[in-house]
């Protein structure tokens, strides 16, 4: 990773490119998770409440009930400032504490906030993703799973669901698109909660990288009623970085355990392999072999926060495969065309602002599926969203720059 993203902004050559943007990676930063009490159901409070605590080792973190989220930090107030990614990956490699954590501002978790933040960045739209909730989303599958039942789980995402459209909008003006959260737990649930946020007009949605539940691939006709609902609607299908449950067993079949924290547990096997780009290729790559996207046209879909230079090759080998398997088994019948021309009408990337961008467009011939995306207020992103075009972007024509920084992510948001 380049030393350039710490560097003061001020050191930086002055951005070329000045028309507006489309933050493909922005983040809610929950201050607390006090609201969930009011959101969630009482009779789920004791064993499913997701909360913000000091716990009985009189460390602050977050809760799943009496059971610490143990992939997550969370501190009572503060947070890592924007953009600190050296300091951030420094205290990840040595283990050292180094104290410069911020206030949390209400531009992290207020919508009026967030907005006069967008107008300082000269931001015209972006997606927001939730905040520390994406830490729960491996323990809700375990817990899940353990419970033989889905209705706790499905209850705390739809509390959390309820709070986003209360207090962010599901689509404020065009310009602040949520992604409030499904899951393929249960179809029956997941079929009710997008009839929900499609109401109240959600035009994103975000789901956990990987299978559905009992052997059934995403793409499975089984899940047709819920992407049926989200193709009428024309809703935009997200997959952001995090916990891939799907991989617990193999973590433990290399002698190592899933969802530990990140930055104080996490080994480099678990970094390359189970987090990021490999999730999210076989997810991807699931949907497109399965003539996804000819069953249901309308739908786009977008990988956040996996970084965008695995993507050139990933599309070479997808047609590759479908070479290789031209006799063999199809789910849903062999594709017609390459699969990396479906890649290019349906799917996008956000690139990490220490990608090398240039080359990547070089090597996919266009770029036309890869966007920015800020990470704002997360410290391993870049504090100002202008300077993905200095930090990320160096050799890319004028056009090239202005679809990556915005034009492409208006065009992936379904019409």
């Amino acid at each position: 990773m380049t030393d350039v993203l710490s560097v003061d902004r001020n050191q930086l050559a002055k951005p070329v490119y000045s028309g507006p943007i489309f933050d493909a990676d922005s983040h809610i930063q929950e201050k607390n998770f006090d609201f969930m009490a009011k959101y969630l159901p009482k009779k789920f409070h004791e064993k499913w409440l997701v909360s913000s605590k000091y716990g009985p080792d009189g460390q602050y973190g977050m809760f799943i009930g009496d059971h610490r989220v143990d992939n997550t930090e969370m501190f009572d107030g503060v947070v890592f400032p924007p953009g600190r990614l050296k300091d951030w990956l420094k205290q990840i490699a040595t283990g050292q504490t180094i104290d410069i954590r911020v206030p949390i501002s209400p531009d992290m978790y207020t919508l009026q906030g967030r907005v006069e933040k967008l107008d300082e960045f000269g931001v015209e739209g972006c997606l927001l993703f939730v905040g520390l909730m994406i830490s729960t989303f491996g323990w809700l599958h375990v817990f899940g799973e353990k419970a033989k039942s889905w209705e706790g789980p499905g209850a705390v995402v739809h509390a959390y669901n309820q709070y986003i459209l209360d207090e962010w909008t599901f689509n404020y003006r065009d310009r602040v698109y949520s992604t409030p959260i499904l899951a393929l737990w249960d179809l029956d649930w997941a079929v009710k909660e997008a009839k929900w946020l499609i109401e109240h007009g959600a035009r994103v949605v975000t789901l956990p990288p990987g299978p559905g539940m009992d052997g059934r691939a995403p793409a499975d006709s089984y899940y047709d009623p819920l992407w049926s609902l989200l193709n009428e609607a024309g809703v935009l299908i997200s997959y952001h970085v995090g916990d891939a449950s799907f991989l617990h067993h193999l973590v433990r079949q290399w002698g190592e355990e899933p969802l530990l924290n990140r930055r104080k547990g996490q080994s480099a096997w678990q970094w390359m392999f189970t987090f990021s780009e490999f999730p999210v290729m076989m997810t991807m790559s699931s949907f497109i072999y399965a003539n996804f996207f000819a069953r249901f046209p309308n739908l786009r879909m977008v990988s956040v926060e996996n970084g965008a230079e695995w993507v050139p090759r990933f599309v070479h080998k997808m047609d590759r495969m479908r070479g290789m398997a031209r006799s063999g088994y199809w789910s849903h019948g062999q594709m017609k065309e390459r699969p990396s021309a479906v890649w290019n009408r349906h799917c996008f990337a956000v690139a990490y602002p220490e990608d090398n961008v240039k080359k990547i467009v070089d090597d996919l011939g266009s770029p036309d599926s890869i966007l920015m995306g800020s990470d704002y207020p997360h410290p391993e992103g870049i504090a100002v969203p202008r300077d993905f075009e200095t930090v990320a972007l160096k050799g890319l024509n004028p056009r090239q720059i202005e679809q990556i920084m915005y034009s492409n992510g208006r065009r992936m948001l379904p019409k």
